[in-house]
């Protein structure tokens, strides 16, 4: 009797799915955006605070592709050592990549955006390991990269005399400091979590997780995932032991302000409901409330203008009834 063909090609998918679709990925930085797709930023445009030049350039995508390659530790306005914070921004702001990303191509638009405004802003890879070529962050452990973040914090904390920072991360970088806030004491020095499409309560990658279950393929992916260094991905998946433990006290933690801005069209975090947090403190954003052609995806929200004009008002002044310029989408990936 012939043994039944083993179904290759579903767990082929399952682990590309998983390799791709978590992240801020490079291909999808070097991808060509159609003209529409390619945002100058809505937000005013100050001096900075700290220098006597012109503003700092907000980046585009073309910024992004060269930062991810050249330049993978370093952003226009951000890891300014000798920023003071101001009354009028009194926090410093500090920026966390997503998966497969780094924070030179990640915050190309909003680091300088934020700096233009007067903000000390800082950024910090994560989550590197062989594999990243000094480059691919967010794919080890999330755990041991939440208190990376820990460390990161007290550093910025101690050079600019502030008594708490404001966090803004996207994908993995917007979930990963819930790790922080929940588990490792960081909660009394945040005020603010941004979350642009946070991975929070991990992704079904549309189905394929379930599908992995199903055929008992789920644990032979996972245990390549970890032996690759990529256990980042593993944890992120729906219903992951890493999701259960996170999550089994509830979303939030008393005196943490959380702003969750997400878009329907995200094909990375699935269901893109995945993303909102639910608790006190909570401000949930879908994108297409406020601009309903807006068509960008998951990976596109860091050069997006209305994505990045909600940064600025979760980070202050919060205005409840915000609505963004319904202009400067970005690229639909």
């Amino acid at each position: 009797m012939k043994r039944p063909p083993t179904p290759r090609r579903p767990l082929r998918r399952w682990l590309c799915a998983a390799g791709t679709a978590l992240c801020l990925g490079a291909a999808a930085l070097t991808a060509t955006a159609p003209a529409q797709a390619t945002p100058a930023p809505a937000a005013p445009q100050a001096r900075p605070a700290t220098a006597d030049g012109p503003p700092y350039p907000v980046g585009d995508l073309g910024t992004a592709v060269h930062n991810f390659i050249a330049s993978p530790d370093t952003v226009a306005g951000a890891n300014n050592w000798t920023c003071k914070p101001t009354a009028r921004h009194p926090r410093p702001v500090v920026l966390t990549h997503g998966t497969f990303a780094n924070s030179g191509a990640n915050w190309v638009a909003l680091a300088p955006m934020l700096a233009n405004e007067g903000y000390c802003v800082y950024t910090l890879n994560y989550g590197m390991n062989q594999l990243s070529l000094g480059r691919v962050g967010g794919l080890t452990d999330i755990g041991a990269s939440a208190t990376s973040l820990g460390t990161f914090v007290d550093k910025v904390l101690a050079a600019t005399g502030a008594e708490k920072v404001d966090l803004v991360g996207h994908s993995q970088g917007g979930m990963m400091p819930n790790q922080y806030l929940k588990r490792l004491g960081g909660a009394r020095k945040v005020h603010a979590l941004v979350g642009i499409a946070p991975s929070n309560h991990g992704t079904t990658l549309d189905g394929l997780v379930d599908l992995g279950n199903s055929m008992n393929a789920l644990g032979f992916a996972n245990s390549f995932l970890d032996l690759a260094g990529l256990t980042a991905l593993k944890q992120q998946e729906a219903g992951s032991d890493f999701q259960n433990a996170l999550w089994k006290d509830g979303d939030t933690v008393p005196g943490v302000r959380y702003t969750v801005i997400q878009t329907r069209h995200d094909k990375v975090v699935t269901p893109y409901t995945n993303a909102f947090l639910h608790g006190e403190g909570v401000t949930n954003v879908l994108l297409q409330d406020q601009c309903p052609d807006d068509k960008v995806g998951h990976v596109g929200l860091f050069l997006d203008g209305p994505t990045l004009q909600n940064v600025m008002n979760a980070l202050g002044p919060a205005d409840p009834g915000f609505k963004p310029s319904c202009t400067n989408y970005g690229p639909a990936t």
